[in-house]
């Protein structure tokens, strides 16, 4: 059985829930991290502690470690793991940041608004080329191919959403196109992690695989439908910020192929611009039903994950790996 669960209850409590199998392994994770940020570059040790103390949501080691336990693992390689796969995404962020001109991240000042760009850039490879000597130590050449696969798929899904920027042409199979190399394959990382240190059988690490793909690529679903109805201080990030960057997001794609020409227009002039009226197009957003569409996108991948993880035996990380892809498109930050 999954946790039931109240779309109004507390987004922080309700995580608390879903992770509580794992609460001693998710604690061993930010030891880890803090350990691991250790330099004797003071300005390096700064940065590194004010972004990954930020409070992100660690999905992607809770993810791996759930994972990890759900398939029979009783060893702690996995909050190591777990560590390594979340700096790495940090690394990702930070010059993610840097090259979208971010200014707010998880409610705070991003690193290149504080202290500069080239500050963000060098310790984002400080925490990129960390997690790699982790991987390392970690000694396992499965886990070494899940993750630098991953960090060189990271790469390409950030050039092509470049080349996509400000093009209103840009259709739904070009946006998974992006965000399964920007979310949804370190997401797919993780979880092959997990299935390297448990040994399991071919047929689980490719169910865990493909539940993951579909975790993250409803978790962005949902991230972009927050884009048009969530609220800045919520969500740790300024509203409209996809439309500036002229990204062409799929409540967009689907306000576009669904809206009055003269809406169609306006919107295609405001991404190929980079402004625009947010508060008119976000009208035309969810006027047309683009928001509803995403949801239903976003449960469709929700079902591709239960399907996959039909194949892994019953157990309370499973039920918390279920009832994971509920609360992602439930969330509202």
């Amino acid at each position: 059985m999954t946790t039931q669960t109240s779309p109004s209850e507390d987004p922080k409590a309700l995580v608390r829930k879903l992770l509580a199998p794992i609460a001693a392994d998710m604690k061993a994770v930010d030891d880890c991290i803090r350990a691991e940020l250790a330099s004797d570059v003071s300005r390096m040790h700064e940065i590194s502690d004010y972004i990954t103390s930020a409070g992100g949501k660690r999905m992607r080691p809770a993810l791996l470690i759930l994972i990890c336990r759900a398939l029979g693992y009783k060893g702690d390689l996995c909050n190591y793991l777990g560590a390594t796969i979340e700096l790495l995404h940090t690394a990702t962020l930070m010059h993610d940041d840097v090259v979208d001109k971010s200014e707010m991240r998880r409610g705070r000042p991003t690193a290149n608004a504080r202290w500069g760009n080239g500050a963000a850039v060098l310790v984002g490879d400080f925490l990129y080329t960390r997690s790699f000597q982790m991987m390392v130590r970690a000694g396992n050449l499965r886990v070494m191919k899940a993750l630098a696969d991953a960090a060189n798929r990271l790469s390409e899904g950030e050039v092509i959403q470049m080349v996509n920027a400000h093009d209103p042409t840009v259709d739904e199979a070009r946006y998974f196109r992006v965000i399964e190399r920007k979310t949804a394959c370190l997401f797919e990382a993780g979880a092959r992690m997990a299935a390297a240190i448990a040994d399991c059988p071919s047929e689980q690490e490719e169910a865990v695989a493909e539940y993951a793909l579909a975790l993250g690529n409803a978790f962005q679903i949902a991230d972009d439908i927050l884009d048009y109805t969530g609220v800045a201080a919520d969500i740790g990030k300024n509203l409209g910020g996809d439309l500036a960057e002229g990204k062409m997001t799929l409540p967009l794609i689907y306000a576009r192929d669904l809206s009055a020409p003269e809406d169609r227009a306006l919107i295609e002039e405001a991404v190929k611009a980079g402004h625009g009226d947010f508060d008119k197009i976000t009208s035309i957003v969810i006027k047309c039903g683009a928001l509803d569409r995403c949801k239903t996108r976003a449960e469709a991948e929700l079902e591709r994950g239960r399907k996959a993880l039909s194949k892994l035996p019953p157990s309370i990380f499973n039920s918390s790996l279920l009832e994971l892809l509920s609360f992602t498109v439930r969330r509202d930050r």
